[in-house]
């Protein structure tokens, strides 16, 4: 995968936060994502909330999976660690990572297929460790990567981009996390930054596992609701070598709605979502309450959103193991040696 780099040119005026650092030093590589696509608008979000978090590059670790939202590591924090794993893998990856250098920020961007299909087992035991990292779930209903077959969040009634309905329910990553003892569990909407930034920057310092499940629209697959709109060119008379789709250029979507209200949004293929932010009154401690709330408002077809489940206390993957309080590879070698008497003390164990 080629990626294009950024011109290095930032105007002297820019506001810098307190590492004198430039919104545009949290930036990555040119995105090759579809013009309008929502996952561009979730990276401004994260790059916004690293600088003004004023996290030192060097001590963020991203890492992701396979997938449209696993490009999006390559577009935010260049001076970052990263780790682009095979399909479903990430939490494993992070896993490893965290157990190693617990003193580091991690964030994992995938995808509803990634997570919730071929990574859905490995996504609920990062959960039920409770390792220390925040997970975005770049969520659109479709694998975008491979011609937008259904994912496992597909809604029932929706329809592909050739025509073919979804009759199997959709896995709800919020009620399951919910379900598995999560945390911290979010739901927001790419378009709406002024919502998802603070979000972003709550789930970095939550200490164990924060999930944000972000509702983000393909502007090329996304056709729910009986909308058959197709930008694919076939060729009449001869086998072609190549399937080649136009995707037209798009604005991508941005929301602004009060707290307690709700608000349709329509889609680039004219479907029709509706978000309701959650107001003053809710109440995020109350687990059950959080789920029966969430179920019904999906039966209004409408997404909560904001900071749905938050319980602070928890002991996370490295309490929960009693590993050292420092990285690994700053573990003296005394330390990790246990000489010939301590090893035959360990074995003795084994007899």
């Amino acid at each position: 995968m080629t990626f294009i780099a950024k011109p290095k040119i930032a105007h002297p005026s820019l506001p810098r936060n307190p590492l004198g650092m430039t919104r545009r030093d949290y930036e990555g590589a040119l995105s090759t994502l579809c013009a309008g696509c929502g996952h561009d608008s979730i990276t401004a979000a994260v790059v916004e909330a690293c600088w003004e978090l004023a996290i030192e590059p060097q001590n963020l670790v991203k890492l992701s999976g396979i997938g449209c939202s696993s490009k999006t590591t390559a577009y935010f924090v260049n001076g970052a660690h990263g780790f682009n794993s095979v399909h479903g893998r990430m939490p494993s990856i992070a896993m490893g990572a965290n157990a190693a250098n617990r003193n580091l920020h991690y964030i994992g961007v995938s995808g509803d297929g990634d997570t919730l299909s071929i990574g859905l087992g490995q996504f609920c035991h990062a959960i039920r460790r409770n390792l220390n990292m925040l997970y975005i779930i770049e969520n659109n209903g479709v694998y975008g990567l491979t011609k937008g077959q259904f994912s496992a969040s597909a809604d029932v009634g929706s329809k592909a981009k050739k025509g073919e309905t979804n009759f199997q329910p959709p896995i709800d990553a919020v009620l399951l996390a919910l379900t598995l003892g999560a945390s911290f569990v979010a739901r927001s909407f790419s378009g709406d930054k002024e919502q998802l930034v603070p979000l972003i920057q709550a789930g970095l310092k939550h200490k164990g596992f924060a999930l944000i499940d972000v509702l983000s629209p393909c502007v090329t697959f996304n056709d729910h609701e009986g909308s058959t709109k197709s930008y694919a060119y076939t060729r009449e008379h001869y086998e072609p070598a190549i399937h080649t789709d136009f995707v037209p250029l798009q604005q991508a979507i941005t929301a602004e709605y009060a707290a307690g209200a709700t608000l349709p949004v329509v889609l680039h293929d004219g479907s029709r979502i509706v978000l309701r932010k959650l107001d003053a009154s809710y109440d995020p401690t109350d687990r059950a309450a959080c789920a029966a709330t969430i179920q019904e408002r999906l039966k209004e077809e409408e997404y909560l959103t904001g900071l749905l489940f938050f319980e602070p206390g928890q002991p996370e993957f490295h309490d929960l193991n009693g590993t050292p309080e420092g990285a690994l590879n700053a573990v003296p070698y005394e330390a990790l040696s246990p000489g010939s008497a301590g090893m035959q003390k360990i074995l003795a164990r084994y007899r």
